[in-house]
């Protein structure tokens, strides 16, 4: 038995409530279970019962065991002076108040259904594998699915708004240049994210402001920040970007010792940080204050004509320095552009209007549910309890769920996990 559990069976009144009694036989009747408290203090805030004929108002603490109020110090606690009630699942121990009157005790095992216990029981057994409930998921009405990973979107959206919001006080409100360093960090993947995001941080967005008329100094100021440069390579252009990084260097008095190293193993030729970081360039060599067109947008078309760049001429004929290849355009596609709007653009739009006092979620939604699901491992995984995932709003809820709740235990905090719970 674990205490969580038991805050799910007080707050939704999850057990018989007629004829309760406490401990030594008064009668309890519930006005109001409280409000629950996450933080440090008494487990439910400014709860009213009728104990014995005494309306009482206080707060009410939670235990497995009414010993375990010794076992966490609260009689030399202030903060649980004006506890009312003591809820246990077991009651081992009177609890008594600084002036040695008892706190009245409800038992609450022999008032919770063996329905509900056989569904805890079952929903945390530890022959699940992959998430608690994977036996049992697909048993889950869509109705309430549609709606739980609703919500679950836009907690996605809120938590990736954090890193923003953090960006923009760096910044001093800045949102060309959030923009900017989100965007590297996402034209870098999963391999090259962070290393593309400590070259963003590594020089200050005024430098790319001053640069953008011209794509080959962007490329020079990208290669060199990237350490790219650095190698001694018999080629025209790559000594004419050496040349313009040298320029650049002094003048901006430029320094890359922060930026992290770039990988190339494993990777797809198509996303070599050379390539990722031409397209770059490209893309903000070509659009001015990308910041209020993206703003502007809403239509997922408009979207793809925005970031459908390619490299420069030079990368057409090579995917590194040392080699020439077959000539091919390098574009970004439509997966990748739809990347870039669920990991950049979507969160950057949600904080924008939130900032504002705008409530953009209907646009949010219609633009997510056009954008094609994911199809990582985590999606992959829940369509294979039952096929679900129909669009980026499914595919970012489902990592939501899986990396907040399903991997925490947090079954008790889940619409799937509470319909479980009740059947």
């Amino acid at each position: 038995m674990k205490e969580d559990f038991l805050h799910y069976i007080w707050k939704l009144k999850k057990f018989e409530i007629r004829n309760l009694k406490t401990t030594d036989g008064a009668p309890i009747l519930i006005r109001t279970v409280g409000e629950h408290n996450f933080n440090s203090g008494p487990d439910f805030f400014n709860a009213k019962l009728k104990i014995d004929e005494q309306l009482w108002a206080g707060n009410v603490e939670i235990h497995v065991k009414s010993s375990d109020w010794y076992v966490h110090n609260h009689e030399r606690d202030p903060a649980y002076d004006n506890v009312i009630l003591h809820v246990v699942w077991e009651h081992d121990t009177e609890v008594f108040r600084k002036d040695q009157a008892v706190i009245p005790t409800l038992e609450l095992k022999n008032y919770i259904k063996s329905e509900i216990l056989n569904n805890y029981k079952s929903l945390f057994s530890k022959e699940n594998t992959w998430i608690n409930c994977e036996n049992d998921f697909a048993s889950i009405d869509d109705f309430t699915l549609s709606n739980w990973l609703e919500r679950l979107f836009f907690e996605r959206l809120e938590r990736k708004s954090q890193v923003i919001e953090n960006l923009l006080k760096d910044s001093k409100n800045d949102w060309e240049a959030v923009l900017f360093k989100m965007l590297a960090k996402n034209f870098g993947l999963k391999v090259n994210g962070d290393a593309f995001f400590s070259l963003a941080h590594s020089m200050d967005f005024s430098i790319i402001r001053k640069s953008q008329s011209c794509q080959n100094t962007l490329e020079a100021l990208f290669f060199g920040q990237a350490g790219l440069l650095d190698q001694d390579v018999e080629d025209a252009y790559h000594l004419s970007l050496v040349k313009e990084y040298q320029f650049l260097k002094q003048k901006f008095k430029l320094t890359n010792s922060q930026v992290l190293p770039l990988q190339f193993f494993r990777l797809r030729p198509l996303n070599f940080p050379t390539i990722r970081l031409s397209q770059l360039a490209s893309l903000y060599a070509e659009h001015h204050n990308l910041f209020s067109k993206v703003i502007a947008l809403n239509d997922l078309n408009f979207f793809y004509e925005l970031f459908h760049v390619e490299t420069s001429a030079y990368w057409k004929t090579h995917y590194t320095f040392h080699k020439e290849s077959k000539v091919s355009a390098k574009a970004l596609s439509k997966a990748f552009i739809d990347l870039l709007l669920i990991n950049t653009i979507l969160p950057i739009k949600f904080l924008y209007a939130k900032q504002r006092g705008e409530d953009i979620s209907s646009d949010l939604i219609d633009l997510a549910e056009k954008i094609t699901s994911e199809n990582n491992s985590i999606v992959k995984a829940f369509n294979g309890l039952k096929k679900i995932s129909r669009s980026s709003i499914d595919s970012q809820a489902l990592i939501q769920l899986k990396t907040n709740y399903c991997d925490t235990h947090s079954c008790l905090k889940c619409a799937v996990g509470n319909q479980l719970l009740s059947k």
